[in-house]
């Protein structure tokens, strides 16, 4: 039951994403359609970084993504499908047996130690003895309840912990996305999801800069920090990482 790492491959983009886009804002004001769907790749870009930049988000819904995510635990993803503008493909816990699960241990747990009948214990490693227990027990109940395949793991399942490591397909419009990173790239967000956020968020940067060139945090992207008294304190060092780049053309 090694611990994981999370990892995030951009499976699927739509092609031409930029030409689409353009396709669909240039609609929105055209009198004369008959080659709406003929965009130059090379004009699309900066029009739709223009229009994206003023506000008319809504063309960005036509660019769709889809991401394959491994290494996370089923904490991050409690909170990922929170986000239902989206699709979701999740290994499942009931036709997959967790015998052996792999999981994920909080950075904050690493250098930390617990007393324990008076002793001194690591708490990594006290940590990884609790999986350990975990999976034993799950293993006990399933087999008391007959290993038969799928009847059994529904209900073994119910000791498993949010530490347990999962897989998921996510599919999210480019719209869907900027406000996904609004919420999850803030440092209030949790660690694990943060991090995921950031590899998405690279990933499609890279991918299509003029759609997305307006996209980061809240603080970056509408100039504050929403958060109040629990703001991070972090505004500049956010503005470097995420704020707008220079133009793309």
């Amino acid at each position: 039951m090694p611990q994981t790492t999370a990892k995030v491959t951009l499976a699927r983009a739509t092609t031409e994403s930029d030409e689409i886009i353009a396709s669909a804002a240039k609609l929105c004001y055209a009198s004369n359609t008959d080659n709406i769907l003929d965009q130059d790749a090379d004009d699309a870009g900066p029009f739709i970084e223009k229009i994206i930049r003023i506000g008319h988000l809504s063309i960005a819904e036509h660019a769709v993504f889809t991401f394959y995510i491994e290494g996370v635990s089923r904490a991050l993803t409690h909170q990922l499908v929170r986000h239902r503008i989206a699709s979701y493909s999740q290994r499942s816990q009931r036709y997959v047996a967790h015998d052996d699960f792999d999981y994920v241990i909080p950075e904050q747990y690493h250098g930390q130690t617990i007393d324990i009948d008076g002793q001194t214990v690591d708490a990594v490693e006290y940590y990884e003895e609790t999986m350990r227990l975990i999976a034993k027990r799950y293993a006990t109940l399933r087999n008391a309840i007959g290993q038969k395949g799928e009847s059994s793991n529904q209900d073994a399942r119910y000791v498993l912990p949010n530490a347990c490591e999962t897989k998921i397909f996510v599919t999210m419009n480019a719209r869907q996305l900027m406000h996904f990173f609004q919420e999850r790239l803030c440092m209030r967000a949790q660690w694990e999801i943060r991090a995921v956020a950031n590899q998405m968020y690279d990933l499609v940067k890279d991918k299509c800069p003029s759609i997305f060139c307006k996209t980061g945090p809240k603080c970056v992207v509408i100039g504050h920090c929403t958060e109040g008294k629990l703001t991070c304190g972090l505004a500049k060092e956010m503005k470097q990482r995420y704020g707008e780049q220079p133009k793309t053309h």
